[in-house]
């Protein structure tokens, strides 16, 4: 049988209370990064052109950029990693 004394139920009250300051901090930051978002900068659109027109062999021009607010990377990604992962089941006798 476990007993608990008060000093115990003392440390984990300090701990909770900290992990909550933790959190809000992290909450906070969280916060002012998505606020921080601003247009691609120039550079950064570059790169990638060049790394396009590196891949196909032609030209890369940046006619249009769209902000996209999916996780659609995210979800094909998992999607991909998920099919590489089936197997099938078979019973042995």
């Amino acid at each position: 049988m476990m007993t608990t004394s008060s000093n115990d139920v003392g440390k984990l009250v300090d701990l909770v209370e900290e992990l909550q300051r933790r959190v809000g901090k992290l909450e906070k930051e969280l916060a002012e990064a998505r606020e921080q978002h601003g247009p691609v900068p120039i550079d950064t659109i570059l790169a990638i052109c060049a790394g396009v027109a590196a891949y196909l062999g032609k030209k890369a021009t940046a006619r249009q950029i769209h902000y996209s607010h999916s996780n659609a990377w995210a979800r094909s990604g998992r999607s991909a990693i998920h099919a590489s992962h089936s197997f099938s089941h078979t019973r042995s006798h």
